[in-house]
């Protein structure tokens, strides 16, 4: 089962700035907990032949600890535009089912959530946002004295080890029973391979 996907991500959690997660720390969210999500927005992408190419996608997560604890609970939203077989396709490499980064979470998950379908989007820029059904994330992005985006680089933990964009988030979500207020936020291109 191989796979390939490229694309760009805005994230958001309930951790106080920046999230601890990235760095495996304890969580600074509610209840000493991190509730967050992402959404990844597919622009490039296969799996096995199944074109993935224009699929959004909400992973959503609590962490009751450090993430590396486990005991994490996860769930999936597929944008309900996605034929059945995209779905299912993206089901299995976010479950990771096929190898790659998400196989790492593997050990780590302790409750599957499962898969929903519902709209999902993306839009880049500045400021960053997403939505998944009824919610809507954003992300303000912070920047340096040279007016750049601030950027967080060789995380232990991060979607993007060659650095993501970090700043404060905003909106609420509620979906595949997970509920949080964004706090944190982050944003970057994605490319994944298994």
């Amino acid at each position: 089962m191989a796979f390939r996907i490229k694309g760009d991500y805005v994230a958001t959690c309930d951790c106080q700035l920046i999230c601890p997660c990235a760095f495996d720390g304890p969580p600074t969210g509610k209840g000493g907990q991190c509730h967050g999500g992402s959404v990844f927005n597919i622009t490039e992408g296969d799996l096995d032949g199944t074109d993935l190419s224009g699929v959004a996608v909400g992973w959503l997560y609590n962490a009751p600890g450090n993430f590396t604890a486990g005991n994490v609970r996860m769930g999936l939203i597929v944008d309900e535009k996605a034929s059945d077989a995209q779905a299912t396709a993206i089901e299995k490499i976010f479950k990771g089912e096929a190898g790659g980064v998400f196989e790492q979470f593997v050990p780590l998950i302790g409750e599957w959530l499962g898969m929903e379908r519902a709209p999902v989007s993306y839009s880049g820029g500045k400021r960053p946002s997403a939505s998944i059904g009824k919610n809507n994330i954003s992300v303000d992005i912070m920047t340096g004295p040279d007016g750049e985006p601030t950027v967080i680089k060789n995380a232990a933990m991060a979607w993007r080890a060659e650095g993501y964009h970090v700043g404060r988030g905003s909106g609420k979500v509620d979906a595949v029973g997970i509920s949080y207020d964004a706090v944190y936020g982050e944003q970057a291109e994605f490319e994944f391979t298994g």
